[in-house]
């Protein structure tokens, strides 16, 4: 699993909404109690519930723990059957053919047909096998956040009704766009509304910009900073949805010429591959600008510990990994913001950035 070993894919989430008192012993029954459930020969498209993050087959939470210091986790498991296209026309074919020998008829009426084709489904559903997958959740519960491990939309969904239904609490994703600086100075209205929609674009732009400028070394605050370089793939946009335009650079290293014309074409970067170093930590992930998405987020490795106690402080050290990355990326964004927002962008950052991008 993602957050237990190898490589971790997440997108975040804000916990809206109060803790109720005895906690633990709230969390354990809603745990249980909104357990996964296998149902044999159902005819369920899709059965989900939670089960542990450290043994799937633990739906009862009793060998396995959930509960790490101040962290949450379990895993969300979504059983769904689906029937492939062929499969349904050809048993649908022959229940038909079936129907027509049985009752010496030629045609088949419309609602008769619609009436075999709901029973050949059924049948198909009954009969055949689910498939699992696995979602690891991460609640930093003094934090009030939830890290979760897909980026999709559809299974992020699911993930938020079933907490929702479960624990009581709201879940609200993180967007760029919704940062208090961001959302304060759209109250003011001192930059366009479509400009702040994708702040994190030029965010993800600035930090290409920024990671040339003094050959990765980019400061936060006065005694600190980091290393951050491009790498692989950048991926760049102009507009959103159907009207969007891209172009996607990739090799060893990104291709800058490229790179840099599509943004003095009025592209933005969307999507890069990072590689990032604090101290003595060091990760390379995809970052995604307009939801600081992390995916294939990959940390230094260590060996799979032999004991219960071992296994829990391997994972409380990967867990501050994880934070360590997303509270590098925040502050980054915070610092890119203190600039934006400041008569220092337009004096002396955009025309910085501007001779950086003539550059070849």
């Amino acid at each position: 699993m993602g957050l237990i070993k190898g490589t971790f894919t997440f997108m975040q989430f804000w916990v809206d909404g109060k803790l109720p008192q005895a906690f633990t012993t709230f969390i354990h029954s809603r745990l249980r109690g909104n357990a996964f459930r296998e149902a044999r020969n159902s005819t369920e498209e899709k059965r989900m519930g939670w089960v542990s993050a450290l043994d799937v087959l633990d739906a009862d939470f009793e060998k396995t723990h959930y509960a790490l210091g101040d962290y949450l986790i379990f895993s969300l498991r979504i059983d769904r059957k689906v029937i492939p296209p062929k499969l349904m026309k050809v048993r649908l074919m022959e229940e038909q053919r079936r129907f027509l020998a049985e009752h010496k008829q030629t045609r088949i009426g419309k609602a008769m047909n619609e009436g075999i084709k709901e029973k050949v489904r059924l049948d198909i559903m009954t009969k055949s096998d689910p498939v699992p997958s696995f979602y690891d959740v991460l609640w930093a519960v003094g934090q009030n956040k939830v890290y979760f491990s897909s980026l999709s939309d559809k299974v992020a969904d699911d993930f938020v009704d079933l907490f929702k239904k479960t624990f009581s609490l709201g879940l609200k994703r993180t967007a760029p766009h919704e940062h208090p600086l961001v959302m304060k100075h759209k109250e003011k209205g001192g930059v366009p509304v479509e400009d702040l929609s994708l702040i994190g674009r030029e965010f993800l732009t600035w930090l290409w910009f920024k990671s040339e400028e003094r050959n990765g070394a980019i400061a936060l605050g006065k005694t600190d900073e980091v290393q951050l370089h491009l790498l692989k793939r950048i991926a760049l946009e102009a507009g959103e949805g159907e009207y969007s335009q891209g172009v996607v650079c990739s090799g060893l290293h990104a291709e800058l010429k490229e790179g840099k014309e599509a943004i003095r074409q009025g592209k933005k970067v969307k999507e890069a591959n990072l590689q990032l170093q604090r101290d003595r930590d060091e990760w390379e992930f995809n970052f995604k600008a307009d939801a600081f998405y992390f995916q294939s987020l990959r940390m230094p490795t260590a060996d799979w510990p032999e004991t219960q106690e071992d296994t829990e402080g391997s994972l409380l050290e990967r867990i501050y990994r994880i934070e360590n990355a997303v509270k590098t990326i925040d502050q980054l964004y915070e610092s890119f913001l203190a600039i934006r927002f400041s008569p220092e962008w337009a004096k002396n950052e955009k025309p910085r950035l501007a001779t950086w991008l003539r550059k070849e």
